[in-house]
């Protein structure tokens, strides 16, 4: 058969494990479907191969759109949950082989993965039914439940059927155990996890849902939205013994203290757990050996975080990578941003490394084989959202300059040191567990960052250097004595770069510019280590990053948040320059684009302190702005409140099931449970028996020298004269993934139109004209999202809005984005520089409108009743702030205050001045000296002021003489139990 390219594929035969998969009774029965089916095997193989004619004339059978797909009322282009597959109840013919089939043999050419699963089960059987992403090729996989509880016993099947032949299956497999119960849905999924055990008989972990998130060349991102573990066995083989049930309980509630269906991401054709970089260049080197390899079949086993689910997989499975989908825990975001009329698309991707992970306090330092808590690697890639593919015209693969990524890393400091939480203290003193003088663990983890990311290795060190007790101050000096120690060693050119500076000593100075001096450290780092930029070598020169920035304090939560933040800004820069839309390197704080890709940071900073903390980021880019938001200080504190009791009481529960889905701890006969042990350090350590059965590293040459060479883009970007007749198809699908022919779709609901930032982030952009501009060349006004009303209408003061015409026609233009965002008002005005905020773009200038009395009303006047005042809203209150307007009387006493002289001559004499002012001389003969010694007071005013003044030895009794004063009032009711404030209801 040939695809639309024309190649030609050859018939295959069935293996032997084909046939067994056909048994549909399951116990060795063989029914007429079977006998029918080695009839047609056979004649297979004494079938010569047929050449089919390039052109099919076969036409693709139209999509099946059921209910499930329908999904009007969903946001999303398909719905959450996968639809099953549509069996048809008709009597089943004899299964012959269809000759038209497009698909033969799982390796031939064509053959794609599979993007939607059906699970069927029987009496003795699963069947996991995949199809492909346009529901035209499938695939059975056949699971025995009846196996032994330690075994798990799979069966792949190496034939691509049609929907006509799956649902002859089927139904044959129904007819063979209609004695049992028949054939029946289990559910339908979009992807295989992988196969778990802990006392008993296996599990099987799916995907129930999912959401677009991302799209990358043309190949999609998704994250895990609900996952369902399913047992393997049947109540009639389940022959556990009767003191392994509740621990077999116990060990599936501590996996479902994992919340799978936050943070955890998949792709089905693209390799996330590699950079953009890593991947292009493998792809690069593919072409050059003749290999054509497609989606992401050798991922990055330290972010595969499924990793020991699959191993039982890749044991019984030829094919793991066309069942089971490897995911990465961290964070994926994406958004479309129109720069100078150009669609930019900027993602931000984490991902959490699977080794040493774990909670805050019990996850520091570094282990001894080199991993560090909290590893987490931020890759910003940013790319023009009018090309889809990685592959320029030509064509010339894996070649789009228009691809650029900047990956950078943050972990704990690589130090053998601990916290004990066990305590009320939030936060606990650090404890040196162990003083090597080689530094082996630090070795081992530079070591690592090397064969990653290559050199040089910018070391930003965040931590405190002065406190009244030693606590960060301690791992300051360890961390630089290390550093210094490894330097030795390292060739020219090719040592760690180390600057300590400390941050929140900088924040809390007023001498200080935090921004200022991160900016500064940005550009250093980014001229040393470079930025990825994709091309052909030709027309489009490539780049390629050598070298990471890895930023740490002591958590690698706030602080590093930000300074990743800026070096995230500085890195934009450099990636829009060399795409050509913008002239230099340089973008300015005040602008929408900035302002965007803060959120994005700011949500990835979020995510990562849930993950490793129990809560959002404490101290945000306002604080280190030293911006004095009221409400950001109550935030902060209450996220400080969740992160200690998080801390406190839900940690270990945590760590026990990272440690159980990890597979960190395995369970053992005759050894403790998991929730019995007193310390989780072997299970993170290597085994002390081992040690000497180790070669021991050289203490002067601990690094590899290769992994000291710099990376180099393979500049060859056409295939091999083995695959210089493959169509693109053959080497990367994402036409059928992105586009999905013969696929009825709106624009409302495809992804790249939901990226838009102005969905996801709703910022106005008003130029002076009222025309939607570029967001960078503008900077960002002030916007109010009104609060949304619970319940009826309340009984309150009508306050009347002062003359905000910017206000009134915001509010009209961008009613309609929604309110997705509205919490995020006020800190959309924390982001911005404050050396570089434009006032005057924010803050109106008096106008001739607004000091014209005709064009003020009464109702425009500002409230006169303090119990009204008190009733203004938050949200009205910024803005009136941020907005302010001037009436007629404030505007005459501006006038004359400005239009008072200011250069007084001394008064040295009684007589006038040469050449007085005539206001001045006004001024002083206004007030003569008889007015003045007419002023009197009053007996009961001098009684009061004597009273006050009088104030006796002992101040702080209270006499019976006292009570009659009225300073002693607000005491009294205080006694009394009353508030000493005037209470009045304000509505927030």
């Amino acid at each position: 058969m040939a695809d639309v390219n024309g190649t030609s594929y050859q018939q295959s035969l069935p293996s032997d494990a084909t046939k067994q998969e056909r048994d549909p009774g399951g116990v060795g029965s063989e029914s007429d479907s079977d006998r029918q089916l080695k009839k047609d095997d056979l004649s297979a193989r004494v079938t010569p191969s047929y050449t089919y004619a390039q052109q099919s004339e076969n036409p693709p059978a139209p999509p099946v759109y059921g209910p499930e797909l329908d999904a009007s009322d969903s946001g999303e282009e398909e719905p959450a949950t996968a639809a099953c597959f549509e069996r048809s109840t008709s009597p089943t013919s004899a299964l012959h082989r269809n000759k038209g089939a497009e698909y033969q043999k799982v390796g031939e050419e064509g053959v794609a993965k599979m993007h939607r699963f059906s699970l069927y089960e029987t009496a003795s059987r699963f069947y996991l039914v995949g199809a492909d992403v346009l529901d035209r090729k499938f695939r059975i996989l056949k699971i025995d439940r009846t196996a032994d509880s330690e075994d798990l016993s799979v069966a792949e099947d190496d034939i691509v059927y049609t929907r006509k032949e799956t649902n002859q299956l089927l139904n044959a497999v129904d007819d063979g155990n209609k004695v049992s119960g028949g054939l029946k849905l289990r559910c339908s999924t979009w992807g295989l996890l992988g196969f778990i055990r802990f006392t008993g008989a296996y599990y099987m972990l799916v995907i129930t849902k999912r959401s677009q998130v991302a799209v990358i060349g043309g190949h999609y991102v998704y994250q895990i939205d609900g996952t369902e573990l399913i047992s393997l066995t049947t109540p009639i083989s389940s022959r556990q013994k009767a003191e392994r049930v509740p621990e077999e309980a116990r060990f599936v509630s501590t996996l479902s203290n994992l919340d799978l269906s936050r943070s955890f991401y998949f792709s089905y054709s693209y390799d996330i757990t590699r950079s953009l970089q890593l991947n292009m260049i493998q792809e690069r080197g593919n072409l050059a050996q003749g290999i054509g390899r497609r989606g992401p079949g050798f991922p990055n086993g330290m972010f595969v975080w499924n990793q020991h689910l699959l191993r039982p997989a890749s044991t019984a499975l030829r094919n793991t990578y066309d069942w089971c989908l490897p995911i990465i825990h961290g964070f994926v975001d994406q958004t479309n941003v129109s720069v100078h009329a150009r669609s930019v698309s900027i993602t931000v991707i984490a991902r959490r490394s699977r080794f040493f992970a774990g909670a805050r306090f019990l996850k520091r330092g570094v282990n001894d084989l080199g991993f560090v808590a909290n590893d987490v690697e931020t890759e910003q890639i940013v790319s023009e959202a009018m090309t889809t593919s990685f592959h320029a015209p030509g064509p010339q693969l894996y070649a789009n300059a228009a691809l650029t990524s900047y990956v950078q890393h943050r972990g704990s400091i690589p130090l053998h040191w601990t916290q004990d939480n066990s305590g009320v203290s939030p936060k606990p003193d650090i404890e040196l567990n162990l003083v090597d003088p080689f530094f082996s663990a630090a070795a081992l983890h530079f070591d690592n960052l090397f064969a990653r990311y290559g050199a040089p290795i910018y070391v930003l060190n965040l931590v405190k250097s002065r406190e009244r007790t030693p606590r960060e101050s301690i791992l300051l000096k360890e961390y630089t004595n290390a550093i210094t120690y490894l330097n030795q060693s390292l060739p020219e050119g090719k040592k760690i770069l180390y600057k300590a500076w400390d941050m929140s000593r900088a924040s809390k100075s007023r001498d200080q510019d935090v921004i200022g001096t991160l900016e500064a450290t940005a550009k250093d780092i980014l001229s040393r280590t470079g930025f990825f930029r994709n091309g052909n070598g030709v027309y489009w020169e490539s780049r390629v990053q050598n070298g990471v920035a890895r930023t740490n304090c002591i958590d690698c939560l706030d602080r590093t948040n930000a300074a990743q933040f800026v070096i995230g800004k500085c890195a934009l820069g450099h990636q829009l320059q060399a795409l050509g839309i913008i002239p230099d390197e340089s973008i300015e704080f005040d602008t929408d684009l900035v302002t965007v890709l803060s959120h994005m940071y700011h949500a990835h900073g979020d995510m990562i302190a849930i993950q490793y903390g129990g809560s959002h980021l404490v101290n945000t880019m306002a604080t280190y702005r030293k911006v004095n938001q009221w409400s950001s200080h109550s935030r902060d504190m209450v996220e400080s409140f969740k992160r200690y009791y998080n801390n406190s009481f839900l940690d270990r529960q945590r760590q026990e099931a990272y440690n159980l889905f990890l597979g960190n701890y395995i369970f053992v006969q005759g050894q403790p449970m998991l929730w019995d042990l007193a310390t989780d350090y072997y299970l993170h350590h290597a085994d002390p028996r081992t040690w000497s059965e180790r070669t021991r590293r050289n203490y002067v040459q601990w690094f590899n020298p290769d992994h000291l060479e710099d990376r180099r883009m393979p500049h060859d970007t056409h295939s091999t004269a083995d695959l210089a007749d493959r169509p693109l198809g053959f080497f990367d699908e994402y036409w059928i993934e992105y586009y999905r022919p013969l696929y009825l779709s709106s624009f409302l609901k495809m992804f790249p139109y939901r990226a838009n930032s102005l969905r996801k982030y709703p910022i106005p952009k008003e130029s002076q004209d009222g025309v939607t501009d570029s967001i960078l060349s503008l900077p960002r006004p002030t916007t109010e999202h009104e609060p949304q009303e619970k319940g009826g209408s309340k009984k309150s003061a009508t306050i009347a809005d002062p003359p905000n015409h910017f206000h009134s026609d915001h509010v009209a233009k961008h009613s309609s984005n929604g309110d997705q965002r509205k919490d995020n008002a006020l800190e959309d005005q924390l982001y911005l520089s404050p050396t570089q905020q434009r006032l005057p773009d924010i803050i109106k200038p008096i106008s001739n409108e607004l000091l014209n009395p005709s064009t003020i009303s009464k109702q425009e006047k500002g409230p006169k009743d303090k119990s009204a005042v008190t009733q203004w809203t938050l949200n009205q209150f910024v803005v009136n702030s941020l907005n302010p307007f001037v009436v007629e009387s404030e505007a005459d006493e501006y006038l004359r205050y400005v239009n008072h002289p200011l250069n007084l001559p001394l008064v040295v004499s009684t007589d006038d001045p040469p050449n007085p002012k005539t206001d001045l001389q006004d001024y002083i003969r206004s007030s003569s000296s008889d007015s003045v010694a007419q002023m009197q007071s009053a007996e009961d005013d001098m009684t009061d002021f004597k009273q006050f003044v009088d104030i006796g030895e002992d101040t702080l009794t209270v006499t019976d003489a006292d009570t009659s004063r009225r300073r002693y009032k607000a005491y009294r009711q205080w006694l009394k139990g009353k508030s000493l404030f005037k209470q009045q209801r304000v509505d927030v």
